[in-house]
């Protein structure tokens, strides 16, 4: 992104009465729990893709195209790469399609780099990548908007939906991000996505997804899905495959399997959450609108809680090659983000998606201290001292945290949470010491 001058540290900091000293100290703070996980991946997902009975139908030969998103899910790749070999030894030649909407610049060259990013290769899944952006309208809804879908899977004998289960961050509703979804959205490339997001902006999300996945269902050669859902540790609780004729009847009862494991912060009232990093790996708004509770899409509500006043973003994850997408749910923001920030790539991704208040730029500040100094004025907290303020990696690890004094004290009272040792907010030239959650220990500075 072009520079732009920030105002400095000290011209800033001016504006405030408090100083580093004004702070609470701070503690490393870790819930505890025992989610249900998969013990074997692999053979989870063998078992899956026994329950599809429509691929037992196919001739050997047929080409299978398999939908490979981009979100950072921990166990995607295991999944793709077992089901790619399991089709194999049946004689079938399946292949991966990247099935991702606009992401990736909606370029078939940043569709592959987006699924490389994510441990997703030809050379890893021993099976043929196609990302070409190139779309054929299958349809029409009843509002006479066209449906879409990738001519790489169109071209197939078969389909195969591959995505994780679990609550959207733009809208609620029976269906949300999963199967449907990524045949609607995802197989939909940019115009399928574009003309989705346009009808739902117009209707219901959830009803038009549906009513649309059941057009795509009817029309191509889907033969079920293999759905995962994660546990609060972003590992595999559950994989299920589900034939195509039961995805609508089968999705809305994993959908509120997978709320019950959808990962949150310990705590619901903070005055500053900061964040160490956005992305799209992260989330598709770059931080997960369920754990900030804020929304800020078109016709949707806010939710009551988690209320946080204010959230401070520090960087972008390297996957997401600077589609910093979200950023407008910040109120602050490192000067590096924006140095890092691709521009074209957010504004397509936020185009097609419909709603360009996540791509508003907010608050840029020249460093960590700067930010947490200016929260003190912007929060409505009298004395910094009583500052509740809390740090967590990204939103798909909050139970591993940073936390004020005053929230450790809340805390401590928990039974699933242990909170470390109080100690000074560790700042070094204006940046946060490393954080020990980073590490997995309690040893190091815990700014």
């Amino acid at each position: 992104m072009t520079e732009f001058d920030v105002p400095s540290a000290a011209a800033l900091q001016a504006a405030t009465d408090a100083t580093l000293e004004d702070l609470p100290r701070v503690a490393v703070a870790r819930r505890h729990r025992e989610p249900e996980t998969v013990d074997d991946v692999a053979a989870a997902t063998r078992s899956a893709i026994d329950d599809i009975t429509g691929l037992e139908d196919l001739e050997p030969g047929s080409s299978v195209a398999i939908t490979a998103g981009s979100r950072g899910i921990h166990d995607m790749p295991n999944v793709l790469e077992t089901t790619v070999s399991v089709l194999q030894d049946r004689g079938l030649e399946p292949f991966v399609v990247a099935a991702m909407g606009s992401h990736g610049g909606a370029t078939a060259a940043g569709q592959r780099e987006t699924l490389a990013a994510l441990g997703v290769t030809e050379a890893s899944l021993g099976c043929e990548i196609r990302t070409s952006m190139t779309v054929d309208q299958v349809g029409s809804d009843t509002l006479e908007r066209p449906v879409y879908a990738a001519q790489d899977a169109t071209d197939a004998d078969a389909i195969l939906l591959a995505n994780r289960v679990k609550p959207h961050t733009d809208f609620t509703g029976p269906v949300e991000s999963g199967l449907c979804k990524m045949a609607v959205v995802g197989l939909g490339k940019h115009r399928g996505a574009e003309s989705l997001h346009n009808a739902g902006l117009a209707g219901d999300f959830s009803e038009v997804i549906r009513e649309r996945a059941a057009i795509l269902f009817s029309a191509l050669p889907i033969v079920g899905g293999v759905a995962l859902i994660e546990n609060a540790r972003d590992r595999a609780a559950h994989i299920e495959g589900v034939a195509a004729d039961r995805i609508l009847e089968r999705e809305p009862e994993l959908l509120e399997r997978a709320r019950e494991t959808l990962p949150t912060l310990p705590v619901d009232d903070l005055d500053l959450l900061v964040l160490d990093e956005l992305g799209k790996d992260v989330s598709g708004t770059g931080m997960d609108t369920n754990v900030v509770g804020r929304m800020q899409f078109h016709g949707e509500s806010e939710p009551d809680r988690p209320a946080i006043t204010r959230i401070y973003a520090r960087s972008i994850t390297p996957a997401s090659h600077g589609n910093a997408l979200g950023i407008g749910l910040a109120d602050f923001v490192h000067r590096d983000v924006l140095e890092e920030l691709a521009l074209e790539d957010m504004y397509v991704n936020i185009v097609t998606s419909g709603e360009p208040n996540r791509a508003k730029l907010p608050f840029v500040v020249p460093d960590d201290e700067t930010a947490l100094l200016l929260s003190c004025s912007t929060t409505g907290v009298d004395d910094p001292g009583d500052l509740r303020f809390a740090r967590i990696q990204n939103t798909m690890h909050p139970d591993e945290l940073v936390v004020s004094e005053p929230v450790a004290r809340e805390l401590r009272d928990r039974p699933d949470v242990t909170v470390g040792e109080l100690r000074p907010l560790a700042v070094i030239d204006g940046r946060l010491a490393e954080a020990p959650y980073a590490s997995g220990t309690e040893t190091d500075d815990t700014g």
